[in-house]
């Protein structure tokens, strides 16, 4: 499908400045070119081909609401007040990749990761992917690509966890993932300082304040995966580094990868048990 390039420049899939097709590495950020020995040339090329890191977990989301919906349409059309508008059904998104204490019980363990992508009603995506554009963008430029899509896995498999042992019996929702970038965005205000890193602190605090309290005010919210979420993404944060201090390397691509491929080996596992 794309024809290597032998000479000429190129783009850096890194910082985006132009090197010569043959580099080895770019001159300006370090970025390894994989492609001159054949090899692939990173997860983030990936991405940003498939439109970047945002739009790309968005659409999965959105797709596989979609299909939830069509899985069951007798269940979408039950009145289920504002916050049921257009659900999906419960066996729907069980069969899909629910998690909770029921679906752990069962050695669903790929639940954590396939319950990240599910939504229970149109209210509950729209205001997950209004906060996913808000504050993904952020992190994917801070953090890098790889390391962005690692805090958002981490973090929702953290947050799942964290509701899991305090008892929620069924959970969904790619809101513990967004709790963690908030976390991750929080670290580096801290960790940045300066007047930049303090305007960040400042600014992603009080979203995040307003998303914890939003969550104690409505009902049907599992305030246990937004707290664990928030964890992992500080501390995901904390071990992976940002793109100041440590550019990203083969290793972090290599795991955001791994972390793709585990992604869709859970899918893989809820469809066929």
């Amino acid at each position: 499908m794309f024809k290597k390039q032998k000479t000429g420049a190129m783009l850096c899939p890194n910082c985006n400045r132009l090197i010569s097709a043959n580099a080895r590495e770019c001159i300006h950020c370090g970025w390894k070119n994989y492609g001159v020995s054949g090899l692939s040339t990173g997860f983030e090329t990936l991405i940003r081909s498939l439109g970047g890191l945002v739009p790309v977990l968005m659409a999965v989301c959105i797709f596989l609401y979609v299909i939830s919906l069509l899985m069951d349409i007798s269940a979408v059309m039950q009145p289920r007040g504002l916050f049921g508008l257009l659900a999906p059904g419960g066996e729907a998104l069980y069969r899909l990749g629910m998690t909770g204490v029921y679906p752990m019980s069962q050695g669903k363990w790929w639940t954590l990761i396939t319950a990240i992508y599910l939504h229970g009603g149109l209210l509950h995506i729209l205001f997950n992917m209004i906060w996913l554009r808000n504050v993904g963008y952020a992190v994917d430029e801070l953090f890098g690509t790889s390391r962005a899509f690692l805090i958002f896995t981490l973090s929702g498999i953290i947050g799942f966890v964290a509701s899991n042992l305090l008892g929620v019996i069924f959970t969904i929702g790619a809101s513990g993932s967004i709790f963690g970038l908030l976390g991750a965005l929080i670290y580096y205000g801290r960790h940045r300082g300066g007047s930049f890193g303090e305007a960040v602190y400042r600014q992603v605090g009080s979203w995040a304040l307003m998303a914890f309290v939003f969550g104690f005010l409505f009902p049907g919210i599992n305030n246990w995966a937004h707290a664990g979420g928030f964890v992992g993404g500080y501390v995901s944060a904390w071990l992976l580094g940002y793109q100041e201090i440590r550019r990203e390397n083969g290793r972090h691509r290599l795991l955001a990868v791994l972390a793709a491929v585990l992604t869709v080996a859970a899918f893989g596992l809820a469809l066929f048990f």
